[in-house]
């Protein structure tokens, strides 16, 4: 029987800041004005891998609407 890999499934804000390489207050911010969608479990917000991607998806997007 081989182990079971558990792979993390929600990231704290300060996580999605490292990987976004932004300051912890902009990613809070960008959190609290819904830009990067979070769920409020306890006291704490926590976000989906996938909720980061949106983000960065949208980003990009928008930056090749502008440079065309």
């Amino acid at each position: 029987m081989t182990p079971a890999t558990i792979s993390r499934k929600w990231h704290t804000v300060a996580e999605v800041a490292e990987m976004l390489g932004f300051s912890l207050s902009k990613t809070k911010s960008l959190v609290l004005t819904g830009e990067i969608r979070s769920v409020k479990i306890g006291r704490n917000r926590r976000i989906l891998p996938s909720w980061v991607d949106e983000y960065v998806s949208r980003c990009a997007e928008e930056a090749e609407r502008w440079s065309v």
